[in-house]
């Protein structure tokens, strides 16, 4: 069990050969290439530890680079000093890993690569894959969690919830204390970063919240309140995480796509409750001739939704969970 009972020793929290004592707080830099301008590109990290042992964390942002709802999560802990007074453990915070992708409004870096797709990575690869490899050798091996924060793609909302593996115990146990509206039990992707903390036995959530390109404030205040949530669980900071809803688990999840294209209006939208059948949305025409009525094709809950006011037919409109 994730719990700093179980870490008291000390531990080393180190990187290129330079230590980051318990008490002490660190800002570090990863180099991982240059613009065509010649101007460098580095990782920031930030490293706050306390002076006594516990669990090291790991919060991470922007792994895709248009997935803006996690950078401001993660910049607004730092912001807001949530980890200036940790009772004990560590946390490494990487506020923005794509640097190619934010300054591109891209989820993947310029060729073309997707981060989230290139673990455990290599320093010989392509650009996405030294980045993945940057993490994957220097970070995980050094942390007992890894938070990682995104968003929906663009045009695509999110409600707030937590993804994490099927069968993982630990991460679900650690995901209720996070407590979304949502928890989603999934298998996890190839070369996702989601894929070598579960290859490394370190418990991840999966956060996701909004749509890219887009500052949502709700998902944005869920992901803040939950990452303090969750370290107070763990006894890494004061206080007694707020007693709120539980989380709804989601061990099932379906797709509702567009029979026709055409100007797509929803009417139910996500976080909603809906039964088999009911009506979610209206295909139109441009000319007022024709409409189609998408209707829900289980029972459950509304996960996600699009939010394209045009769609082609077999495009996804509904992310239905159960």
């Amino acid at each position: 069990m994730l719990d700093q009972q179980y870490y008291s020793d000390y531990r080393k929290i180190e990187f290129s050969g330079n230590e980051i004592l318990p008490g002490e707080s660190s800002h570090v830099n990863f180099n991982v290439g240059n613009l065509p301008t010649g101007t460098r590109v580095s990782i920031q990290m930030e490293v706050f530890r306390s002076v006594q042992p516990g669990p090291h964390v790991l919060l991470i942002g922007g792994v895709h680079g248009d997935e803006i709802n996690g950078v401001e999560i993660v910049r607004r802990t730092l912001a807001g000093q949530m980890f200036d007074q940790l009772i004990c453990g560590s946390v490494i915070v990487v506020p923005l890993l794509n640097v190619y992708g934010f300054i591109n409004f891209s989820r993947e870096v310029p060729d073309g690569k997707d981060i989230n797709r290139s673990f455990p990575g290599s320093m010989s690869g392509s650009l996405a894959s030294r980045v993945a490899r940057i993490i994957t050798k220097n970070i995980i091996p050094q942390i007992d969690l890894l938070i990682d924060c995104h968003s929906g793609g663009q045009g695509r909302f999110n409600y707030p919830q937590i993804r994490v593996s099927k069968g993982d115990e630990e991460s679900t146990r650690l995901a209720s204390a996070f407590n979304p509206p949502f928890i989603i039990k999934k298998g996890v992707l190839r070369g996702s970063l989601r894929k070598v903390a579960k290859i490394n036995h370190k418990p991840c959530l999966v956060y996701e919240g909004g749509e890219a390109l887009r500052l949502d404030s709700y998902p944005i205040a869920k992901g803040v309140s939950g990452i303090k949530k969750t370290l107070q669980f763990l006894s890494m900071l004061d206080g007694k995480p707020e007693e709120t809803k539980a989380s709804i688990e989601i061990h099932h999840t379906s797709w509702v796509r567009a029979s026709k294209a055409g100007l797509f209006v929803w009417s139910e939208c996500s976080g909603a409750r809906v039964k088999k059948g009911d009506i979610l949305g209206t295909i139109y025409d441009p000319y007022g001739i024709a409409q189609v009525i998408v209707h829900a094709s289980m029972d459950g809950y509304i996960l996600g939704h699009t939010n394209s006011p045009l769609v082609n037919q077999g495009d996804a409109l509904f992310h239905l969970g159960s």
